[in-house]
């Protein structure tokens, strides 16, 4: 049996860099966190190679002694942990691993002038072993240069990426460190290129908007609840604008990024009947807690965390933003798509059994009677009808200036509604609109609560199904009640519908129950029961929503009008897209070539 034996500090220090330094943005990670707790106001980054090269970070933060940075290459020693409550731990680093960890696997030169001092000092450390020391020239603050990171490690080398797939998480990492901290300032810099430039003491939305999308600063809501000694703020994308994939998604603890679970589910929790799914929302969220009721050590990157409580968290995170944007959501997207704004610039083409009346050439001995005979005859066929619904929506132009959504003026294909505001042209998608409007319909009456009203139907339909879908179904049948479905076993591959709800009473049951058997097999036990009922009443409003393709009365469409705007999130369907679109009248008047 081999004797029990200390390691060597060398072989120590690696095996911490292997905990610490994966790659060369968890390298910077740790220096640029350690310039934020030295009381920096603006951090400077240099890259080369997307960090494979070199790493460099000036920060003008309060500086350290020649002992201080021999003290901080050496393991476990800290200056960020004044006593030993580790659980009130305030800084974003306290472990004291990161610098002799990355000094054991590459080339680290430190320069370091305190404030107040004249002269500062350097020290160089080449793979654990001291190379140089001495006096340096630099102003107050510090510098900590990486270079040839893994380079005498050729067994971790071999296992990073390319340079271009290292800056982006080398990016990423500056940028997610700049949102936690808006009153720093950060320059970033990547062979010689300035790719990043924020100045100190931003708002928190300006921020935001910065360093994620411009767009987002006129396309998102502020999110701010306070539960206790719980803060939540941030800013939330609308529903509508969203991304195809999740790494648009930004989440701090105490300032500190984190990419937990909990917080992620909850997102994903909060927007489950806004958003397709295959679409993610764009925000950035930070929760503030006191020290005791989460544990930041779990992990020695520090990006996972453990609250004391994670149901008030989860919920508090739902509720907040769930609020947010039930009072901002009605908005749509902002602006028409730029593809679809040239479209209308396009030539237009006229019907080819109308094209023989404009399309002749002009000829002389061509009688003005036979002209007006032809124009009437088109206009009796093709403009009567349009002539009806105008007559039909004859109220006043002057009543579009008293509603947000304006006063309906006609309907295109039977699908939109075509609508004047005091502002412009509202296009509204009619099956979007009443299916957002019933989802609100249902809440408001209590779905899910226990109060929703259902209708009884006189002859039970029998729905027949695989038989796992009707144990999912029977399962859920008590949830599914407060709803206003009920639903009974009928043998083995069939359910009974006795009741549907009150909203839905147009609705087909077979098929409703059918779509509710597919989301509940959809998502199985991956989400919480609360959301996987949040996505069914969805799909329930979809049932009982107005269908594309039918024909609205007037009346039925300035109704429809009235009730989107006193209706939450109404600015977008179940499934995350616009329900209206709105063209002010500078976009109309570029059409028509008068701006």
């Amino acid at each position: 049996m081999p004797m029990i034996r200390r390691l060597p500090e060398t072989l120590i220090n690696r095996i911490a860099a292997g905990e610490v330094v994966e790659r060369p943005a968890s390298a910077l990670k740790e220096l640029v966190e350690n310039a934020v707790d030295a009381g920096a106001t603006h951090i400077h980054v240099r890259l080369s190679e997307g960090g494979l090269a070199m790493i460099e970070v000036s920060d003008d933060g309060c500086g350290m002694r020649p002992d201080e940075i021999e003290l901080a290459l050496e393991r476990h020693a800290t200056s960020k942990l004044p006593d030993e409550a580790i659980e009130e731990v305030e800084t974003l680093g306290f472990r004291g691993e990161a610098l002799p960890s990355i000094a054991s696997v590459a080339r680290v030169t430190i320069e370091s002038r305190p404030q107040g001092i004249a002269d500062g000092w350097k020290r160089v450390v080449d793979n654990g072993a001291l190379l140089s020391e001495g006096p340096a020239a630099l102003p107050p603050g510090t510098r900590v240069r990486v270079e040839q990171l893994f380079e005498k490690i050729p067994a971790r080398r071999k296992f990073l990426r390319s340079p271009r797939s290292e800056w982006a998480a080398a990016l990423d990492v500056v940028r997610r460190l700049a949102m936690a901290r808006p009153d720093l300032g950060f320059t970033l810099e990547h062979d010689g290129r300035r790719a990043l430039h924020v100045q100190p003491d931003e708002t928190l939305e300006a921020r935001v908007a910065q360093l994620v999308a411009r767009e987002l600063a006129g396309n998102s809501v502020k999110v701010d609840l306070v539960r206790g000694d719980y803060h939540l703020t941030g800013v939330a994308g609308l529903p509508t604008f969203n991304r195809g994939v999740a790494d648009h998604q930004y989440l701090f603890v105490n300032g500190r990024p984190v990419k937990d679970r909990l917080l992620i589910g909850a997102v994903r929790g909060a927007y489950a009947d806004m958003l397709a799914r295959d679409r993610h929302a764009v925000l950035a969220l930070f929760l503030q807690v006191p020290g005791s009721e989460v544990d930041v050590n779990v992990h020695p990157a520090k990006t996972e965390v453990r609250f004391r409580d994670p149901q008030l968290v989860r919920g508090m995170v739902v509720s907040g933003l769930r609020h947010a944007l039930s009072s901002g959501d009605r908005r749509s997207a902002q602006a028409p798509s730029a593809s679809a704004m040239a479209a209308w610039q396009a030539e237009p083409i006229a019907p080819p059994q109308q094209a023989s009346i404009f399309a002749q050439p002009w000829r002389p001995e061509a009688r003005v009677a036979d002209a007006g005979q032809a124009w009437r005859g088109y206009e009796q066929s093709v403009m009567a009808p349009m002539a009806a619904r105008a007559e039909e929506a004859s109220e006043p132009v002057v009543a579009a200036a008293q509603h947000p959504l304006g006063v309906a003026r006609g309907q295109v294909a039977n699908t939109y509604i075509v609508a004047e505001a005091e502002d412009g042209l509202v296009i509204v998608d009619q099956h979007a609109a009443h299916e957002r409007l019933v989802l609100e319909r249902l809440r408001a009456g209590g779905a899910g609560q226990g109060t929703a009203p259902s209708q009884a139907l006189l002859i039970g339909e029998v729905v027949e199904l695989e038989e796992v879908a009707c144990d999912r179904l029977e399962e859920a049948a008590g949830k599914l009640a407060e709803f206003g479905l009920v639903l009974e076993r009928f043998g083995p591959g069939a359910m009974l519908v006795r009741a549907i709800p009150a909203a839905l009473t147009k609705g087909d049951p077979a098929k409703l129950v059918a779509d509710v058997a597919d989301d509940l097999a959809l998502h199985g036990d991956a989400l919480l029961l609360g959301e996987k009922l949040d996505l069914i009443l969805a799909t329930m409003a979809c049932h009982g929503s107005v269908r594309a393709g039918r024909v609205l009365s007037v009346a039925e469409m300035n109704a429809l009008l009235r009730e989107m705007e006193v209706t939450p999130r109404s600015g977008q369907c179940n499934h995350g897209r616009p329900t209206w679109i709105k063209l002010a009248h500078g976009d109309i008047e570029k059409l028509f070539g008068r701006k």
